[in-house]
């Protein structure tokens, strides 16, 4: 054995990988009876026409294995961890998203190397997962979400490389977990472009404007309280206690405040 390879029941038949093909097991049993089999002690003949059929079943690890080498198992199993890891990244410490998806993963590139993979297919399916999740990160207004989604449709086409018919994923599936993969992407990065229009809420920038009042009498530096916080300001301006005041610029832990004619006192911009 040199090379493995996936052929039909013909063409086996027709390349001399196996000897005869039958359409069941009686019929099998029918077809060998009579034949010679050289064995180290000398030829032995079958006598299998009629012979008692007994059925092993498959224990639990060859059936677990049997669901997860079929193609469309694998590939969501491939998803599942990749979406399970990078959820993860994103949020780290949940665990559970991680844990989930590193045995998926594991699992799924189990399965695959179980299956005729095609690698050029392989890797157009990453490729379109990766552009659809930078998609989420990237300002591309939809470029790089849409060619993600065209490279891992035709990747997913491409997966399994095999003329044996039942084995490929459907297209109904790719397109289903294509559409799926798209739509999430899409939802997070419509959600991240709406945080990042939001007005700033803290830091520098939202304070600069904020207004306050004075805690005691400044002639040059004092204590104010700006959105509920006490702060050392300074102002070029005598100031009193209670009078109200405006942010004009910060220098550190310094507030730079003039007076205000605003009557909010409750700290509010």
């Amino acid at each position: 054995m040199r090379e493995a390879v996936s052929l039909s029941a013909g063409d086996a038949l027709a390349l001399r990988v196996v000897d005869l093909t039958a359409r069941d097991i009686p019929d099998l049993l029918q077809r060998l009876d009579g034949r010679s089999v050289p064995m180290a002690s000398g030829a032995r003949v079958l006598h299998t026409a009629g012979a008692a059929v007994i059925t092993l079943s498959p224990d639990w690890r060859s059936r677990f294995l049997g669901v997860i080498a079929d193609p469309s198992v694998a590939m969501i199993l491939m998803l599942l961890g990749i979406y399970g890891l990078l959820f993860e990244f994103s949020n780290p410490g949940f665990v559970l998203p991680g844990v989930v998806g590193a045995t998926c993963l594991l699992l799924g590139l189990y399965a695959l190397q179980m299956l005729p993979v095609n690698y050029a297919g392989l890797a157009l399916m990453l490729l379109g997962l990766g552009c659809m999740i930078a998609e989420a990160f990237l300002p591309s207004f939809g470029t790089l979400g849409l060619g993600g989604i065209v490279a891992f449709v035709i990747g997913g086409v491409m997966l399994v490389d095999t003329e044996q018919p039942g084995l490929g994923v459907p297209l109904g599936l790719i397109l289903a977990l294509a559409a799926t993969s798209g739509l999430f992407v899409f939802l997070v990065s419509g959600m991240a472009l709406k945080a990042r229009r939001r007005p700033q809420v803290g830091g520098e920038v939202a304070l600069i404007g904020s207004r306050g009042e004075m805690l005691d009498d400044l002639d040059g530096e004092g204590w104010a309280s700006i959105r509920g916080e006490c702060w050392r300001v300074h102002s070029a301006t005598p100031l009193k206690r209670g009078q109200p005041v405006r942010v004009t610029a910060r220098q550190g832990l310094l507030l730079e405040v003039a007076p205000s004619d605003d009557t909010d006192k409750g700290g509010s911009p």
